[in-house]
């Protein structure tokens, strides 16, 4: 059976949640307190997973301010809590069809609830007529039979048309007593759906494994069924811990030789670890150790008697091996997580996976491989519902599958009146606290993929990209040497930026070089760039290492000629404002091109607008025939452009 829709109503801070559909794997996105584990506890209760006992409650549950009306509002008919929609698998269909017959099954969706004091109901659409038919034909009733039974429309009729018989034959009689055995055809299909229903397990509060057990005390546990008490959560996650790596106590304790013993022990430590590090890449240098050894009598009780066995963690890259309990919250968390529901996803009966808030002791980094491990390992066998305010656990490539939680209130007269929690399938919240985490995730999937490719080059601006792009189709379109498709241009911000733009996309192994401008004073910090290693050596250039100036934008890579035309033709200037040779010339304080237009637009009229950047370089892109021609001003800026490009495509 698969989850497919809820609803929730009359929960705690939820008066009516609104349908909403849900995916295999859903995030409920909220700030706190916004009502995410109300929503979460409320689907726990349909059918509550043994390890989670959770129980609706009317005085705990009900809305506290409409508790007082209760009655009133929902008179005989005890208050829904939870409705879901359900479609069964063709497997499911298969064993309701083998015994309630062929056909009378109309849908393959059906309704699930839970109302307080009450079991859970199932609602489905029947063929009643179909039913009756088939149970005629399965008992072989001939006409006058099925005549006696006058004509039952449902299979609850026809138990009172038997029951009223006077002479019933003996089919008659057989079909009652099958019917007396297994109900009405649409108890048949309750009882069947409930058997296929999964449980819900709520996890909020994730157990920690112990980082150590006493063999003889806990294997009495265990065989007592003590162990899952609240008291021995943790030796519990140690047993399953060693089940996970492939040895059990038994196996420990029975062993009577060295050898045999040590080998299960090794084969128990490197399959942990194996499995561990595939879904911890936050330090590749752990190994997990299990060691089995006789108590000393100085520890502490219980572990001063019998035989202890314990967890460490080895650091391969420091020589040192710690108890696990030692370890980083986010470590210890991570591991009891992986250790826990790889049990799970083994149960024989189907559980709905309710994970309110997992991870927040992780690193943004850990919680993308906590999100991995949930599609590889629990996702292909449980459907997965969990909540967070974390960016890192917001699927950005799949936004579909996220749904915003808010606690809404309308102002009415001055006042503000409670909504209660609503759920959402649209991203179109105006909230920035309920926002902030998509924003978040949807912001960071953008810096690692849209400006940036396997291929990245740095170029000071907007304008850069724009002008290297126009440079390059000309090259192109006259057979020449263009940039090479496999690099991608972003601009990083100037030349200041660049440390930190490197390193931000430094985890993702791309292949990063830099074209800067250069201006006085940027001597020092090319140096300190070139110095610090973040780039390959020969990945960094200014403009000036193919102009020859002392300074320089990509700007002078244009010949003035061609560059004062640009700027006269998309500024529109008439004559006697326009810029010529002359003019550029007159400025001397600078021999940046770019600086110098800057310093002739400042005596222009208010009717020409300011000169900025972007603006040029946006009408060259539109109008490549600035580029045409066999002038020597647009050859020299061409074969300048040819230089920069031939030396970036020789890094690839």
């Amino acid at each position: 059976m698969n989850l497919k829709s809820v609803h929730v109503t009359n929960f705690r801070s939820v008066d009516d949640s609104g349908v909403f559909d849900l995916a295999p794997v859903t995030c409920l996105v909220g700030k706190n307190e916004a009502g995410k584990s109300a929503i979460l506890l409320a689907l726990a209760a349909l059918n509550p997973h043994y390890a989670t006992p959770v129980l609706l409650d009317r005085e705990r549950d009900y809305p506290r301010r409409l508790l007082t009306q209760y009655d009133s509002t929902h008179g005989d008919h005890d208050a829904i809590a939870i409705s879901t929609t359900w479609e069964l698998t063709d497997s499911n269909v298969q064993t309701i069809e083998d015994q309630i017959g062929q056909g009378v099954l109309k849908s393959r969706l059906i309704t699930v609830l839970r109302r307080y004091g009450k079991g859970i109901e199932v609602k489905l659409d029947l063929d009643y007529g179909r039913a009756v038919e088939l149970l005629f034909q399965r008992f072989a009733l001939n006409a006058p039979e099925r005549s006696a039974l006058g004509s039952p429309s449902t299979t609850s009729d026809l138990i009172t048309s038997l029951d009223a018989l006077e002479s019933p034959t003996p089919k008659h009689q057989t079909l009652q007593q099958y019917l007396q055995e297994h109900g009405p055809v649409i108890v048949q299909a309750h009882r069947l759906i409930k058997t296929m229903l999964p449980s819900f397990m709520y996890v909020s509060s994730y157990d920690r494994m112990d980082g150590a057990i006493q063999l003889e005390q806990t294997n009495q546990l265990l065989q007592s069924g003590q162990l899952d008490h609240d008291d021995h959560r943790g030796a519990r996650l140690f047993c399953e811990f060693l089940e996970y790596a492939g040895v059990s106590i038994d196996d420990i304790v029975n062993v009577q030789t060295y050898e045999p013993f040590n080998a299960k022990l090794q084969a128990a430590s490197n399959n942990i670890t194996d499995q561990i590090l595939e879904y911890w890449t936050q330090n590749p240098d752990l190994d997990v150790l299990v060691r089995v050894e006789q108590a000393r009598p100085g520890d502490p009780a219980p572990f001063n008697s019998g035989t202890i066995a314990r967890a460490r963690i080895v650091n391969q890259l420091h020589r040192v091996d710690t108890p696990f309990s030692e370890r980083s919250a986010g470590f210890v968390w991570f591991f009891s997580f992986l250790v826990k529901f790889a049990q799970v996803k083994d149960d024989d009966s189907p559980v709905v996976l309710l994970l309110d808030e997992p991870g927040l002791s992780l690193h943004g980094k850990a919680q993308a491989d906590l999100l991995r491990f949930f599609e590889e390992k629990l996702a292909p066998h449980h459907q997965i519902i969990y909540s967070t305010h974390s960016p890192f656990m917001v699927p950005a490539s799949a936004f579909d599958r996220v749904r915003i939680v808010e606690d809404k209130v309308e102002v009415r007269a001055q006042r503000r009146i409670p909504l209660g929690t609503k759920v959402r399938e649209d991203v179109l919240e105006l909230d920035p606290d309920t926002l902030f985490p998509l924003q978040g995730a949807l912001g960071y999937e953008i810096t690692q993929s849209l400006f940036v490719g396997e291929n990245t080059l740095l170029v000071e601006g907007p304008s850069d990209v724009l002008y290297l792009h126009a440079l390059s189709a000309a090259l192109r379109a006259r057979n020449r040497q263009g940039l090479d498709s496999r690099w991608t241009l972003c601009p990083a911000g100037g030349i200041d930026k660049i440390m930190p733009f490197v390193s931000l996309f430094a985890g993702n192994e791309l292949h990063v070089a830099v074209l800067s401008d250069r201006s006085t004073g940027d001597k020092r910090k090319l140096e300190r760039i070139t110095q610090s290693g973040i780039l390959k050596a020969g990945h960094l250039y200014t403009i000036t290492d193919f102009t020859g100036a002392a300074e320089g934008d990509v700007e002078d890579l244009f010949h003035p000629e061609v560059f004062v035309h640009i700027v006269n033709t998309c500024y529109d200037l008439d004559d006697s404002l326009a810029l010529t040779i002359d003019k550029i010339n007159s400025i001397t304080a600078t021999t940046r091109i770019v600086k110098r237009v800057e310093k002739l637009f400042q005596p222009m009229p208010g009717t020409v607008p300011n000169f900025d950047h972007f603006t040029p370089a946006s009408w060259l892109i539109r109008n490549p025939g600035a580029l045409e021609g066999d002038s020597e001003a647009v050859e020299q800026s061409l074969t300048r452009a040819e230089q920069v490009f031939s030396t970036y495509n020789a890094l690839l």
